[in-house]
């Protein structure tokens, strides 16, 4: 029996001197010759989709009607595509799935909440002739993901200025992008044990000479734990984590973004003198925190910089930038 790998051989081979309709026949034969499961086999060594496949099926089994093989249809022919038929339909379905981006406004990543028989419906009520499959597939063609659940709700808090909140740290990082002026995102990430523990994932190794880690995750209080705190510059796309044995202090905030700042953004920005961070309300760069303000203070006497600090509102750490990088 043939093989996927073989059948996509044998097709790249011979689909440059076959038209559509002996391709279709051509891959209806295989299918027949390999016998339960050849459908799948072939479409998934040739591309081509399982209706076209089971349409040459169709056509093997009339007999007598072999001078219809003839007639293929000229480049360009057959049924237009319904983006070409009803060319509001792109914008229709991005007025539907337009989400409300979390994080900085500039992020690339987009998905809906919508279910694509959900949007299908919405889509025949406006006019539209589409189909759920159809839905989806343009979702993907919008560089959209289907993306499992996530935390997110938070809980039963205001929300009467977030809108506004947001807006205005939106415009602070734009304006200081423009001015080529550096924008970074900052938090606290995961503390990790240092020590022979479990991670997850997998690595190569020699048959049967897995790596042997402790049975139990307890922390050894001769050991600290790592630490890591994450810088990301927004306007250059690029991250640096700091790594601590100390505790989440907001001494170690503010010497991580020195550190930042002397080896990456001082030669990144070299005629910058001021700074925005962004970061998230709670933990040691939380808006109430003293240490915090006193030791950014005393980062802008050191490097010269006039430092301005942008808190997410309360319960939103999700929406910063870093978490999503």
């Amino acid at each position: 029996m043939a093989s996927v790998k073989d059948i996509r051989l044998k097709y790249q081979r011979l689909s440059r001197v076959m038209n559509e309709r002996s391709r279709r026949i051509w891959a209806a034969t295989e299918a027949r010759a390999i016998g339960w499961g050849g459908v799948s086999r072939v479409a998934r060594a040739t591309g081509m989709a399982r209706n076209t496949i089971a349409a040459g099926l169709r056509e093997l089994k009339r007999r007598g009607r072999a001078h219809q093989w003839e007639r293929v249809r000229r480049p360009g022919g057959g049924r237009k595509r319904l983006t070409e038929q009803q060319p509001q339909l792109i914008d229709k379905l991005e007025a539907l799935v337009e989400p409300t981006v979390r994080g900085d406004p500039q992020s690339a990543l987009r998905w809906t909440t919508l279910s694509v028989r959900r949007l299908e419906g919405a889509l025949q009520q406006a006019g539209m002739r589409v189909s759920y499959r159809t839905v989806a597939n343009l979702l993907k063609k919008l560089d959209y993901t289907l993306q499992g659940q996530y935390q997110r709700s938070e809980g039963q808090v205001d929300t009467q200025d977030r809108d506004a909140q947001f807006r205005y740290i939106n415009d602070q990082a734009i304006a200081e992008l423009r001015a080529r002026r550096p924008v970074i995102s900052v938090d606290t990430k995961k503390k990790e044990l240092v020590g022979h523990y479990k991670n997850g994932g997998r690595e190569w190794r020699p048959k049967g000479d897995p790596i042997e880690v402790l049975m139990h995750d307890f922390p050894d209080p001769e050991v600290p734990q790592a630490v890591p705190y994450g810088v990301y510059d927004i306007g250059a796309n690029k991250g640096w984590v700091h790594v601590g044995r100390s505790a989440d202090t907001a001494e170690f905030a503010v010497q991580s973004i020195r550190q930042w700042w002397r080896y990456l953004g001082r030669p990144r920005y070299p005629k910058a003198r001021r700074l925005l961070i962004c970061a998230d309300s709670g933990g040691s760069n939380g808006y109430r925190c003293h240490l915090w303000k006193r030791e950014l203070q005393h980062l802008a006497t050191e490097e010269n910089l006039t430092i301005t600090v942008c808190h997410f509102p309360p319960g939103t750490s999700k929406w910063n930038q870093i978490e999503h990088r």
